[in-house]
């Protein structure tokens, strides 16, 4: 584009405003260097144009920022964009007698923002990737801040009801064509956001975030479901305490565990010998992890050099639960900064079984079956068999079950069966 000003009398570029951080907005930035042309951007990403490597890193942590339990949601340039200027909400821009007025349209970008030129009787509004022309998203992907809860959808309709209140007579998004007029196709994305919010994460922001404080767990450290010749230990609980555990216990003494993470390895060696003591656990064959998560299998480690299990897992599972720094996704075990004995991180699991989609395994006389269940992650099995007579599935994070609610029944990793 800059190769190009020159055809439509443009002889210089004084400053270039960008509305957010995204790569595709500012990779061009390197070449104003040398020309005199300034930068600014939104103060809210600043961070994101002047230290984009601080955002993208192989050994990642849970309290990164801009991420989704470590997993980056941000998309800053690969070199790094000096800025002039940062604009907060309301903040003005005067340039050459014309003044712009900063929005803040977060939404699709976490510190987005919108520059409002008056023009008239009404304004002109540079808006990112705020909406398209037709009522259209940009894109799905760069709204998901916070795991499905819909943050960033609900700052997207924020943003766009904000600038519905102003007279605009164009709208100039980043991408596409400019929507003119603007009112109008504003509010048709506010009709469709509502029908669709309803419909696909409706239930995410309106039940299940006050379910989880509401339900009450049985004081019990675990809850027997079956009590002939098998036990299912499922997951110790009690009030706000989500570890990820299950046990099956056969009448010999023999355990079969589901998932070990987010438990305290004291804690769970007392709750595990007290199963000893007074159930006759003897000792844990094997631990099956339900998906890739760290969560799931932190101390599955633990298990195998304590009480002798090995640990089992679906092929496609294995090169992220071994590597996990090799990949870009949520809750990886390197991101729990968890610690061995000997003070090193834990930065991968060995995995010493690997299932095929539909291979089946026979364990104390039971057949179980494990099958490939993506879902909450590509990366995840349903372990599934009879025990006495009772068809029984373990399925990881994949539902998300609430006893006080029956819209939202099914065994769920953190949750109860």
């Amino acid at each position: 584009m800059l190769d190009h000003l020159k055809e439509v009398g443009v002889k210089r570029v004084e400053w270039v405003l960008f509305t957010h951080h995204h790569r595709e907005q500012c990779q061009g930035a390197p070449r104003l260097k040398g020309t005199g042309a300034k930068a600014a951007a939104p103060e809210a990403e600043r961070d994101l144009f002047e230290k984009p490597s601080d955002f993208r890193k192989m050994k990642v942590r849970l309290e990164d920022r801009f991420t989704i339990h470590s997993s980056s949601y941000v998309r800053p340039p690969i070199q790094s964009v000096a800025l002039d200027r940062a604009f907060k909400t309301n903040d003005t821009f005067t340039w050459h007698g014309r003044e712009f007025l900063c929005v803040d349209t977060r939404g699709n970008s976490p510190g987005g923002m919108s520059y409002l030129l008056q023009a008239g009787n009404g304004w002109v509004a540079f808006s990112g990737d705020l909406m398209l022309d037709g009522a259209k998203m940009h894109t799905w992907y760069d709204t998901e801040w916070d795991y499905g809860f819909a943050a960033g959808i609900q700052a997207l309709r924020k943003s766009v009801s904000t600038l519905a209140n102003y007279r605009l007579q164009w709208l100039l998004p980043a991408h596409g064509q400019a929507v003119t007029p603007p009112l109008e196709e504003l509010a048709e994305f506010l009709k469709n956001w509502s029908a669709w919010s309803d419909s696909t994460c409706g239930g995410m922001m309106l039940r299940a975030v006050p379910s989880l404080t509401r339900t009450r767990y049985p004081p019990l450290p675990w809850c027997r479901i079956s009590g002939r010749r098998h036990r299912i230990c499922s997951k110790f609980k009690r009030l706000n305490f989500w570890p990820n555990f299950g046990l099956i216990l056969a009448d010999n003494g023999r355990g079969l565990a589901v998932d070990c993470g987010l438990l305290d390895e004291k804690f769970l060696d007392a709750a595990l010998e007290g199963l000893r003591d007074h159930y006759g656990l003897k000792a844990i064959d094997a631990v099956i992890i339900t998906h890739m998560h760290g969560d799931h299998f932190l101390e599955a480690p633990h298990l195998r050099d304590k009480w002798g299990a090995n640990i089992w897992a679906l092929d496609r599972m294995v090169d992220k639960m071994e590597h996990p720094e090799r990949f870009d996704y949520s809750a990886p075990i390197q991101a729990y900064g968890k610690r061995r004995a000997d003070g090193t991180l834990v930065e991968g699991v060995r995995v010493d079984r690997a299932f095929k989609s539909g291979e089946s395994f026979v364990w104390e006389g039971h057949r179980f079956t494990v099958d490939w269940m993506p879902g909450q992650t590509e990366f995840a099995l349903c372990l599934h068999g009879l025990i006495d007579g009772r068809n029984v599935a373990f399925t990881g994070d994949n539902i998300f079950g609430d006893p006080d609610d029956p819209t939202q029944t099914g065994p769920r990793g953190h949750g109860r069966a």
